[in-house]
């Protein structure tokens, strides 16, 4: 790997091109040739993974309107397919849909490092690009590589969260490198889509902030819109503003740490092997990742805890991001609200720790439900429980190795009698240093549950054996990687949805 420092530039100085960080990531991208073995197997894996997610959230209403506005946008040969549809619609609108759909229930692969990501977000654009432009199976998973590639190096390197900008900044890049490898566009023309790209996709962190909206579904896919769009345009000869990241006027000088940036991103050698794919994990739970050790932490003590009317008190020691983002550290009065919105519930660790404590389990949409938010005996439970920083987990967090990081926390359950019972667990039983670490039948798994009642066994099937074989597909093979669903069931529930512009 060559470590590359990132610093702010005054225009005056005329950074050359070749020395901008938008240069480094389209030549990375653009760089990617074979592929490693390990790297597509993991890539095929993620693809059944956002297709499990996206087949359960069809009839979401966020879904439902996402897809209301591409079906809309019908028209573009050969276009692209819209999960839940028969219509084919313009490759940035179905990725607006697909995008949508697959970040629904919070539920697919991650990656947390100095700022947070979900890679799997890549995929959906460039789906839909692969399906418009003709491509086959082997361009779309080098695509897909060189996405996580740059998602990753932008993800360990560059922190937004602490300047609240919210992470779909890094996300839009990603893409747009993952396009231009899909492609094979001149490293040029990649380099000004990345550019365009990330200035059009800086957003704040008030999305997962307070009382949280359907727009945490909808700020991924707008990235992925947002790059295929920046493509276009640079495929047309249209320029950006350059440099985007060091410019004096740019992303790090004025939304970051300003004048005095000085950023290291890690990217790898011209022909080594694109791995960063492997440095990323998926969830075996509906909920925000750091959540994720802590639902398995609370079935472990259900054994020990005895009736839970006797805790008097619970007090999760975790990092400085599981407390200030998902815990009592964020300061949100809506995280312990029992008629906050799903997307809130989701990003609340205190509620979802007592509803995995008393129910053992916990599932994508019966732990959200209103009735389970509400129910009584769960309120009382849920507004006795905290979070504080521990300055362990915070360092554990960061390890610099891979096997040593640590995404949970330490509970404290003190009864009423006084007794106290402590645990900890460092990783999710699915993490890949987890006592259960994900494979390919775990997600074969996961699509097979998330997919019953919704895609018949046959189409499950045939989706499978396709995922299986996607370094071997051809352009017309890509549709079926869209899992067969009632589409006139979907229809239907759409048609009863308020009308908008399109």
């Amino acid at each position: 790997m060559i470590e590359h420092h990132v610093r702010v530039h005054p225009s005056a100085a005329r950074l050359p091109r070749e020395e901008q960080l938008a240069w480094k990531l389209a030549a990375a991208a653009t760089g990617t040739e074979e592929l490693d073995a390990d790297s597509t197997a993991m890539a095929v894996n993620r693809v059944i993974d956002n297709a499990s997610v996206a087949v359960a959230s069809l009839l979401r209403r966020p879904v439902a309107v996402a897809r209301a506005q591409a079906t809309a946008h019908r028209g573009g040969t050969p276009g692209a397919s819209v999960l839940g549809s028969r219509s084919r619609v313009s490759p940035e609108w179905a990725a607006w849909a697909n995008g949508t759909a697959v970040r629904e229930l919070d539920f697919h692969d991650t990656y947390l490092a100095a700022d947070y990501s979900h890679p799997g977000d890549n995929i959906p654009p460039l789906l839909a690009v692969a399906q418009h432009t003709g491509r086959t199976g082997i361009d779309l998973l080098r695509g897909v590589i060189a996405a996580y590639e740059i998602h990753v190096a932008l993800v360990k390197g560059i922190c937004l969260h602490e300047h609240r900008i919210d992470h779909v900044a890094h996300l839009s890049a990603a893409t747009a490198g993952g396009l231009g490898a899909m492609l094979r566009l001149p490293t040029e023309t990649v380099y000004q889509a990345i550019q365009q790209a990330v200035h059009t996709t800086t957003a704040t962190r008030q999305s997962r902030k307070g009382e949280i909206s359907s727009w945490k579904a909808y700020a991924p896919a707008f990235a992925g819109k947002a790059a295929i769009e920046a493509v276009d345009r640079a495929m047309r000869g249209e320029t950006s503003p350059s440099p985007v990241y060091e410019g004096e006027d740019g992303f790090l000088a004025w939304m970051l740490n300003g004048p005095e940036s000085d950023y290291k991103i890690l990217l790898p050698e011209a022909g080594a092997p694109r791995r960063a794919i492997l440095d990323t994990y998926t969830k075996e739970h509906s909920a925000e990742y750091q959540a994720q050790a802590i639902i398995d932490l609370a079935r472990r003590l259900r054994e020990k805890t005895g009736p839970l009317d006797r805790v008097r008190s619970i007090v999760l020691h975790t990092s400085h991001h599981t407390h200030h983002v998902i815990g009592s550290g964020a300061n949100d009065p809506q995280k312990y609200d029992p008629t906050a919105s799903r997307e809130t519930l989701d990003h609340s660790v205190p509620y979802i720790f007592a509803v995995a404590l008393e129910d053992g389990t916990w599932h994508h949409a019966r732990s959200y439900v209103p009735e389970r938010a509400q129910r009584p005996k769960t309120v009382e439970l849920w507004r006795k429980i905290t979070t504080v920083e521990d300055p362990e987990w915070t360092r554990r967090y960061h390890d610099p190795d891979p096997d040593r990081r640590a995404f949970g926390g330490r509970a404290v359950i003190t009864l009423d009698d006084g007794t106290v019972i402590e645990d900890e667990l460092a990783v999710a039983d699915a993490h890949p240093a987890g006592a259960r670490p994900f494979d390919r039948p775990g997600y074969v798994g996961k699509f097979r549950t998330l997919a019953e009642g919704v895609v018949t066994q046959s189409a499950q099937d045939a989706f499978l054996d396709t995922a299986a074989r996607l370094a071997e597909l051809s352009t017309d093979d890509l549709d079926g990687l869209f899992p067969a669903v009632d589409t006139d069931t979907v229809a239907a529930y759409d048609a009863s949805l308020p009308k908008g512009l399109f």
